[in-house]
């Protein structure tokens, strides 16, 4: 019953209400991690942490930073993307530190959402067939880490083209292009095969 409670109370907010809770009670800040553990783990995987420790221990390091600089959120911005650029920050960190880039994804879990990247990118094969979404996941993961994150935050997470924006800190304009040359670049690894 309480389990309950705090489910039906963590959507029961907007995410500025949450903050504004959190702010005159420290304990209100568990909606707030229980609303956004679940994508940010998944941000952190599909950007390359295969290791489930690391993720774990990266997701904890997001959420000390969202809380200490949680008087610094500015109310004008989507907090989800707030959130995000602190995650992205953070996992950026810790590819440098840890001197490797990310893994490819070997998520199955994430194979339903290339029919929707297949469909947006138009990435039909030369015969008209469709490609797996192994070959797309393969194609993905040889991008430039930058290129990759813009795929991943607009096909994986489904973030508006503001959003993205907002949470890499680059023009709009700049995601657009990004995420065109990402496509081409794509397109050119599928049909190297």
């Amino acid at each position: 019953m309480v389990e309950t409670s705090r489910h039906q109370e963590q959507f029961k907010y907007t995410d500025q209400e949450l903050v504004t809770k959190t702010l005159a009670n420290k304990q209100a800040f568990a909606a707030i991690v229980r609303r956004y553990e679940a994508p940010l783990l998944r941000y952190i995987t599909r950007l390359g942490c295969r290791d489930s420790a690391t993720a774990q221990d990266l997701l904890q390091e997001i959420f000390i930073k969202t809380y200490i600089h949680l008087n610094d959120y500015d109310h004008s911005l989507q907090f989800s993307s707030w959130i995000y650029r602190i995650a992205h920050n953070e996992i950026i960190s810790s590819f440098r530190k840890e001197k490797n880039g990310p893994t490819p994804l070997e998520r199955e879990g994430d194979f339903f959402l290339f029919d929707k990247v297949v469909d947006e990118l138009d990435l039909t094969a030369q015969n008209g067939e469709m490609h797996t979404a192994a070959a797309i996941q393969a194609a993905v993961d040889r991008l430039d880490p930058k290129s990759r994150e813009v795929i991943v935050l607009k096909f994986f997470e489904e973030k508006r083209y503001d959003e993205i924006s907002d949470i890499l800190q680059i023009p709009q304009g700049t995601v657009a292009t990004m995420i065109n040359r990402a496509k081409k670049k794509i397109k050119s690894y599928l049909e190297e095969g």
